[in-house]
């Protein structure tokens, strides 16, 4: 016992003293209030008082019920449905509609509501007359236990749930769905003292002020010596601290784009609002494509067109759909339309921004990369969502190949922390020959991350390039799911706190 009384700093004194005063259970706060300590030294010092077996910490869940803003109008005026059935009464005790909506200084929403609650509570009789509904009201009826619930608030202010009346808790899920009143859950954390700190308190244990700092005064006066210094247990628990960092979405797409400048690559950026031009006839995609319709794509109302590119561009463009041009290609064998590709959508990949710079620097070499927002007419699940993040890029030089595109991703891919990559065979539209890349997930097995292959002559020779252009682009959030451990998409932007809080800063 001597040697925890040693080891006791003064604030586990004061509280220990204090516990040893009550029988029952002392909740944090009231510790702070009797020993005039702050919350945080109350909490550390139960803590560590807790390791030591002079206190027993418990924690509970309890409800507390407060009126909002809402709530306290209704409790002046009254609520909707009294304060119509005080008019209807004025108006000798039945009124229509029309008369109602004449006399109620009502809005029409509210009206709505009150005639609801008015037929709900069996207040009032509602009948048919000449075509009209007629509401009767026979008496004013007694306060609800909504009512006296709402006026209970409003002279308490806050009351804890378990000290209400059972007709007054059956009113709580009602009044939240009219969003008068708030029910939320507190922890509470109380302390009881043990038998062993009571034994401590009642041998006599004294109250002795400690020090936390030598200061020069204490040294040169020797008052040192006789000066009792504070013990600092490293290992004693403390409270969280939260400090503020990046969202682990904003820290991954930091780190690929810090990966693929290391690589030597230039990063891209290019507008949210595109014309169908960029984003599907520069790619050699059909007008009559079906990721084209609206199912797939959005269309925006307002502004409807864009400009297009240069005529020769144009022209070029439109030649290689109808009869291949220049390329080598057959083309799609139909007449190209100016007025589809004004058409102005939400881009539906990062390809149309990579296409733009493609066309603007057709002469190697070229290393560029996108990590970008694009938009599709997706229904959302916990796989989809209508809108996310693309990864993307373009190799452009002399004699490069499928191979040299492999290593780069192969690369890219252990620098994030996979280290078993493959390579299969695939198809994509404006690609050819194209691969899927896929890495290996302990838990899953080989997961598809990205499409990519090297640009159809379609492509790149109605742009003026040519040599040979590496391009691939891949969904960034499957990624971000693997390196964060989640199976629910829309779980990396619903902003949970505590999530957020809970998540390590990533290396």
């Amino acid at each position: 016992m001597e040697k925890e009384q040693v080891n006791l700093r003064e604030i586990e004194l004061k509280i220990l003293k204090a516990l040893s005063n009550s029988k029952a259970e002392t909740t944090i706060s009231d510790l702070g209030k009797e020993t005039g300590l702050d919350h945080v030294a109350v909490v550390r010092a139960s803590a560590w008082l807790g390791e030591k077996g002079l206190v027993e910490l418990r924690e509970t869940q309890k409800l507390y019920v407060e009126i909002l803003k809402e709530g306290s109008r209704y409790v002046e005026e009254g609520l909707p449905e009294r304060r119509l059935l005080n008019i209807i009464l004025k108006l000798g005790g039945s009124a229509t509609l029309s008369q109602l909506s004449k006399e109620a200084s009502f809005s029409e929403e509210e009206l709505k509501i009150a005639l609801g609650w008015l037929r709900r509570k069996n207040w009032a009789e509602f009948r048919k007359q000449d075509n009209e509904t007629l509401i009767c009201v026979k008496e004013q009826p007694p306060l609800g236990d909504d009512e006296n619930l709402l006026n209970l608030l409003k002279d308490r202010g806050v009351v804890e749930e378990s000290q209400l009346p059972n007709e007054m808790k059956e009113m709580l899920d009602l009044l939240q769905k009219r969003n008068v009143i708030n029910v939320r859950q507190e922890k509470v954390r109380s302390l009881i003292i043990t038998e062993e700190g009571r034994r401590l308190v009642q041998s006599g244990v004294s109250v002795v002020e400690e020090v936390s700092i030598l200061t020069s005064d204490l040294i040169k006066s020797g008052k040192w010596r006789s000066t009792k210094f504070r013990k600092y247990d490293v290992e004693a628990p403390v409270v969280t601290i939260h400090p503020g960092k990046i969202h682990p979405v904003a820290e991954l797409i930091n780190e690929i784009r810090e990966i693929f400048l290391n690589l030597g690559f230039t990063e891209i950026r290019g507008p949210f609002v595109e014309s169908a031009f960029w984003n599907f006839d520069a790619l050699f995609q059909p007008q009559d494509h079906p990721a084209r319709e609206m199912h797939d794509t959005f269309y925006l109302k307002f502004p409807k067109t864009a400009k297009l590119p240069d005529k020769q561009t144009v022209q070029r463009v439109s030649k290689t759909h109808e009869d291949g041009w220049k390329t080598g290609s057959t083309g799609w064998g139909y007449k190209w339309d100016a007025r589809i590709a004004r058409q102005t959508i939400l881009r539906t990949h990062t390809t149309a921004t990579t296409i733009r710079y493609l066309a603007e620097h057709p002469e190697p070499p070229v290393k560029v990369f996108s990590v970008d927002r694009v938009y599709r007419n997706e229904k959302l699940d916990y796989k989809h969502l209508a809108e996310f993040f693309q990864i993307e890029g373009i190799i452009v030089d002399e004699n490069v190949t499928l191979r040299d595109l492999m290593g780069t991703l192969t690369e890219f891919y252990k620098r994030l922390g996979f280290e078993k990559v493959q390579f299969w065979p695939s198809y994509f539209p404006y690609t050819e020959p194209s691969l899927q890349s896929t890495v290996y997930v302990e838990e899953f097995g080989w997961i598809e991350l990205c499409g990519m292959g090297i640009f159809r002559p379609e492509v790149t020779i109605p742009l003026g390039v040519k040599v040979p252009v590496l391009a691939w682009g891949g969904g960034f959030e499957r990624l971000a799911m693997l390196r964060l451990g989640l199976e629910d998409i829309r779980d990396l932007y619903k902003n949970d706190l505590g999530w957020i809080r809970r998540t390590p800063i990533l290396l």
